[in-house]
């Protein structure tokens, strides 16, 4: 078991990536906090996982409310002693051009795919100081290296977790808390499905060098190898699980 009893917070881990990700810690040992807006997917994926006999717990929260994250934080480590593991995940997709897009859009956007890793990371960073043992993970996404029509506020937000990620790795390293980012590709996910066609679909599968679409578990293996100690000597990187597509500029 690569993080044995380790405590590991996750954020919008009731459904698509970061259920994979729960899935995928609890398999290796680890107790699972879901942070989730939506409690009754967040209680799915909790029974799943205590079905496997792993324990989670499921706490309602919208990460991007700063009182709301503190409460949750305190409550996993009231349950559990500590937290080991941080993986800010949650994340939402508004599509919209810049000319037409309204502030509401533009703040949600900032506030869910930003803002809350910057709660989430404030509210744990002095347990984990006071302990000299972290993993923080930041789900940002391969359009943090891109850009995409209808979606520059997600690549602004998505842009600025792996500049966060960065600075936060510099700031923790003496602490012995590593701090690393993972940028998906196009990853086969209800979101996915909800913002793409059939059609686009198609085109954006022809242009990953692997011609496949990413799943949940893709991303899920690689943030176990980062938030586990055989990625001791990692911090401040963002690795992009893409099936090639960063490399190709979708021109394969």
């Amino acid at each position: 078991m690569r993080i044995q009893d380790k405590v590991a917070i996750v954020t919008g881990g009731g459904s698509g990536i970061g259920q994979g990700i729960c899935y995928r810690l609890a398999e290796e040992g680890g107790v699972v906090a879901i942070f989730d807006i939506d409690f009754e997917a967040g209680q799915s994926t909790a029974h799943e996982i205590e079905k496997s006999g792993s324990k989670a717990l499921v706490l309602k929260v919208d990460v991007a409310r700063a009182e709301e994250v503190n409460a949750a934080v305190k409550e996993v480590i009231s349950a559990f002693g500590r937290i080991d593991i941080l993986v800010n995940n949650a994340g939402v997709s508004l599509l919209s051009s810049v000319a037409k897009m309204s502030e509401e859009v533009w703040d949600q956007t900032i506030d869910v795919n930003l803002k809350s890793v910057f709660l989430c990371c404030r509210a744990v960073i002095p347990h984990m100081k006071e302990h000299r043992y972290g993993k923080i993970l930041n789900i940002s996404s391969i359009l943090g290296l891109t850009g995409s029509p209808a979606r520059a506020h997600y690549s602004a937000a998505k842009t600025g977790v792996i500049g966060l990620t960065r600075g936060l790795a510099t700031e923790l390293g003496p602490h012995n808390i590593n701090v690393n980012a993972i940028g998906p590709g196009i990853i086969d996910t209800p979101m996915l499905e909800r913002d793409t066609g059939s059609d686009l679909r198609e085109r954006l599968r022809g242009g990953v060098p692997l011609r496949r679409f990413g799943i949940p578990l893709d991303i899920a293996n690689a943030a176990l190898f980062l938030v586990s100690d055989e990625a001791s000597y990692i911090t401040g990187q963002c690795l992009f699980v893409c099936g090639g597509w960063s490399a190709s500029a979708g021109l394969a």
